[in-house]
């Protein structure tokens, strides 16, 4: 790509621990980091890297996930602009306008596309085994 341009990936929010998401938050994570990076190195040549942290949809993908539906549970009781799992227009939007000229300065972001579900509080406890070792 020579630019100018978008990049435009989909996320999950990473900053929390999921009950059953495991490696894939961990991979999400990784996600974050390399858009980061991708932004700060392509962005001489007007290439725009950015994220949207979408919150859970029904996807061929969510259907391998154990917890997905307390996941978008979750999400919906907690989101004050509502939100509905079934529905990805929300987040077809905000791609559609972040791979646009709308935001010619936006880059290296994270944009939360989940009801503002994000912003409520924490996400439950994940019960997995401990990976401490306590003396």
């Amino acid at each position: 790509m020579t630019g100018p341009g978008s990049i435009v990936a989909l996320d999950f929010d990473a900053t929390r621990t999921w009950p059953g998401y495991d490696w894939m938050g961990v991979a999400k994570a990784g996600l974050g980091a390399a858009a980061r990076y991708l932004a700060a190195e392509l962005g001489p040549r007007r290439i725009r890297v950015n994220l949207v942290a979408a919150g859970p949809l029904r996807t061929v993908a969510a259907a391998g996930e154990p917890h997905s539906a307390a996941i978008a549970a979750d999400f919906t009781a907690r989101a004050p602009l509502s939100w509905n799992p079934k529905d990805p227009h929300p987040v077809g939007l905000a791609c559609v306008t972040l791979l646009s000229d709308l935001l010619p300065a936006t880059t290296g972001q994270i944009l939360h596309v989940d009801g503002g579900a994000h912003a409520t509080g924490t996400a439950p406890r994940c019960h997995g085994p401990a990976t401490r070792n306590h003396r």
